[in-house]
């Protein structure tokens, strides 16, 4: 095999790859047999002809696709490491010599890995972050923890709906005096004050009792999902069938007792503390570093080719069929009740996606640039770090740092190499 690289501009490069006459006839040897059994030839049983047959009966030609699928993907991959470029997408092939006792020629024309110019990384300017824990924070997480314990006991006939309660309705909406599709729900239990119905619902049935009825005038959002019903009035009729309060428990020793293995209120509120100053650490961290990662990205030049943000996106578009499989829903039927199309879904993650591939052709130039190097200890640690996220045992986790697989390694090294570019920006950072 032989290579010939051309730099065409636009982060494309062109192979032109030759391979030997006699490597491309072992392959065609390859091709008959693999499809000997289909071919059918006056004189012999189906599959029996010689190749030399075949050929005359079908044609020269018959094995030349069969055979270069077989021989050209390996020797692209050649080419490519020979090569040392790094391609993006899949390549654009066009064969230019192809025969019997021939080479076989053909060009790859790939998109590759741009280059970063790299910009001032080292001794950048960010502000320092700090978040500090007040007794009012803790006590709103400790509030939290009992909504959490709360218990929902049913109202008498004397109850009225407060915010907080939730209220068991029948419902039917109208529009223009006449009743729309998806208006209409029984025993709808709606929690008052989540604002999970239309903005000025909720707030009229405070104050109702059990088997009251009433009418509620609102007015559908101009953003509405349904373009039918944006931004007009409408009236629903409201029934009360039952009103659920919920009480809180008291947040006392007991309760300490109940939601942790502390024994006092005390106890409790000093580790929520100790928790609540972890999670600021942990957020003021986070800010600091989007803070040096968006002035180094805008201080690199990058012509990032429209390949690398479209697989992106076609990320994106994956993982919300993922989340809304799970849902029992297809993201036709979601674009569909959002009015809206997959063309216009995947223009509104443009930007991001153009943000995250520019961030991590960044991190990579300043990883490779420093030649930082990853060690076993933070392979171990950031293993632990990912099973604990996952809720892994840690007797696994710990069979997986001492026995590995390849893939895991290089998946951990992948991540390892992102973060600690990050943590070489921030430490060098004034």
């Amino acid at each position: 095999m032989s290579v010939k690289v051309e730099k065409m501009g636009n982060n494309l490069v062109k192979l032109e790859i030759t391979i030997e006459a006699e490597k491309f006839e072992e392959a065609l040897q390859k091709a008959f047999f693999r499809n000997a059994k289909h071919f059918s030839v006056p004189g012999f049983r189906k599959g029996k002809a010689p190749r030399n047959i075949v050929e005359r009966h079908y044609g020269d030609t018959i094995l030349y696709e069969d055979a270069f699928n077989i021989v050209a993907p390996d020797v692209y991959e050649e080419a490519v490491a020979e090569s040392k470029i790094n391609p993006v997408a899949s390549p654009e092939i066009d064969i230019t010599q192809i025969g019997k006792g021939k080479d076989l020629i053909f060009t790859a024309t790939v998109t590759v890995k741009p280059e970063v110019k790299l910009g001032k990384y080292k001794g950048i300017e960010i502000e320092k972050h700090e978040h500090k824990v007040t007794a009012k924070d803790v006590e709103n997480r400790l509030n939290e923890m009992a909504e959490k314990n709360a218990r929902i006991v049913s109202g008498d006939e004397n109850s009225v709906i407060e915010k907080g309660y939730t209220a068991v309705i029948d419902f039917e909406g109208f529009v223009d005096d006449k009743a729309f599709d998806g208006g209409k729900g029984e025993n709808y239990p709606l929690e008052i004050g989540s604002g999970s119905f239309i903005p000025g619902f909720e707030e009229q049935l405070i104050g109702l009792k059990m088997g009251e009825e009433t009418e509620v005038d609102v007015i559908f959002p101009e953003n509405y999902f349904s373009k039918d019903l944006a931004g007009k009035p409408a009236m629903f009729k409201v029934k009360i069938n039952e009103i659920k309060i919920k009480e809180l428990p008291k947040i006392d020793d007991e309760f300490a007792k109940d939601v942790s293995e502390f024994d006092t209120l005390k106890e409790l509120k000093a580790d929520t503390k100790k928790k609540l100053e972890e999670e600021e650490a942990k957020k003021a961290k986070f800010e600091m570093e989007e803070e040096a990662i968006k002035a180094v990205c805008e201080a690199t030049e990058i012509d990032i080719p429209d390949v690398m943000i479209e697989n992106e996106i076609d990320g994106y578009v994956k993982d919300m069929e993922s989340r809304l499989m799970y849902q029992g829903m297809k993201l036709n039927d979601y674009l569909q009740l959002m009015g809206t199309s997959i063309e216009d879904f995947r223009s509104e993650y443009k930007e991001k996606a153009k943000n995250n591939v520019k961030t991590r052709l960044v991190l990579e130039a300043i990883f490779e640039t420093e030649k930082i190097e990853i060690t076993d200890e933070q392979i171990a640690d950031k293993l632990r770090s990912i099973g604990e996220s996952y809720g892994t045992s840690s007797e696994r986790t710990e069979e997986l740092i001492k026995n590995p697989s390849e893939e895991l390694k290089e998946f951990v090294k992948e991540q390892l190499k992102y973060d600690l570019a990050v943590d070489f920006i921030v430490n060098n950072a004034k």
